[in-house]
């Protein structure tokens, strides 16, 4: 009951009408107040006070980020408080201020919070295309020496959809091309999963497969190469490999998250659904690094995925009609068994050894 009536304080103290000393410490308590659970989803269930912040939060802005500290601590609160399903609403009601803060890191937490529900992430993605910028600005931030890290959760989330993979695998402004190198980016871990999250995601367009894995894009590389060890290799073996991944020094680390190693391997699965994507992809010595890979791996969930690859680029082709995985319609008994099979496997997973 007293947090619940300092809450209320709170709400008037944010209001424009407190005044502007009032209204930096009523900021400063709220991002403390969002620190816990209990504190966001007050805040949460309340959209003044988030209309309030959000008024904040809009102030003097620059590229380096808001220019007071009450609009600093507007924003914090806003990045915790909007994974809160009840702040949903009221803060997609305020989309166009948070627009206005793009490319700022806060301003992209917060929108990545919300895209985590895709219709919320439909409605932030037309906003950006109705203001005729569509994925400009968070792509062309990913130029600068250090990118938010919270721009990677972003674009991996508005990918979730296919209109947001086709702003990301647009031809003539060699967009996907900019996600590549941050596989192996090293300052973020945040930002490096949501790039692979979102080079995953584009892989489910099997229309582009033969595009990404052409010399104009060569996504395999970039996608092998944190998967790669240091392990020696026969000289034929070597060769086989694209050249970014030939004889490779013997400190070089495999990527350390395995969420990240599994979204790779899911990432290339994908890439083999078609028959000239399996072919382009067993050409160029895949096997050979997921073999290593395979020998290496300690969880279980990422044995699995390497697993299925390597299935597949070992495997004998399919049959006729089923040359595209991606288009076979897969029998409703077969689906159902396929299901009782991974909750098996889940649940052998969860038991204590």
């Amino acid at each position: 009951a007293a947090q619940e009536a300092a809450t209320v304080e709170l709400v008037a103290l944010l209001a424009p009408a407190a005044g502007e000393a009032a209204r930096a410490g009523a900021a400063e308590a709220a991002l403390a107040l969002s620190g816990d659970a209990a504190g966001r989803r007050l805040l949460a269930g309340r959209p003044e006070a988030l209309t309030g912040l959000l008024e904040l939060a809009a102030g003097p802005y620059s590229l380096a980020g808001p220019c007071s500290p009450a609009a600093r601590h507007a924003l914090g609160c806003l990045v915790n408080v909007s994974g809160e399903p009840a702040a949903r609403e009221p803060l997609l009601a305020g989309l166009p201020a948070l627009l206005n803060l793009l490319p700022g890191g806060a301003a992209c937490g917060v929108l990545a919070n919300l895209c985590r529900e895709r219709g919320a992430a439909q409605r932030v993605l037309q906003s950006l295309l109705e203001r005729g910028t569509g994925l400009d600005p968070l792509l062309q931030a990913l130029g600068e020496p250090q990118p938010p890290p919270q721009l990677g959760p972003l674009l991996c989330n508005l990918s979730q959809l296919p209109e947001g993979r086709r702003g990301l695998l647009d031809r003539s402004r060699c967009s996907v091309q900019r996600l590549l190198p941050f596989t192996q980016y090293r300052d973020s871990v945040i930002h490096r999963r949501g790039i692979v999250g979102a080079l995953r995601n584009c892989c489910f367009q099997y229309e582009d497969h033969e595009w990404l894995l052409s010399e104009e894009v060569d996504i395999l590389p970039f996608l092998l190469l944190p998967l790669a060890g240091p392990e020696e290799l026969s000289e034929e073996e070597t060769e086989r490999l694209p050249v970014d991944l030939q004889y490779l020094p013997l400190d070089k680390q495999r990527e350390e998250e395995p969420d990240i190693r599994k979204m790779l391997l899911e990432a290339i699965m994908l890439l083999t659904a078609t028959k000239a994507g399996r072919h382009l992809v067993r050409d160029k010595g895949t096997y050979v690094v997921l073999r290593e890979l395979h020998h290496w791996e300690q969880h279980q969930e990422v044995l699995v995925a390497c697993e299925k690859v390597i299935q597949v680029l070992i495997g004998d082709e399919p049959g006729p009609g089923m040359e595209n995985l991606l288009e076979v319609k897969i029998p409703e008994e077969v689906e159902q068994e396929l299901q009782r099979l991974d909750r098996e496997e889940e649940k052998e997973q969860e038991e204590p050894l």
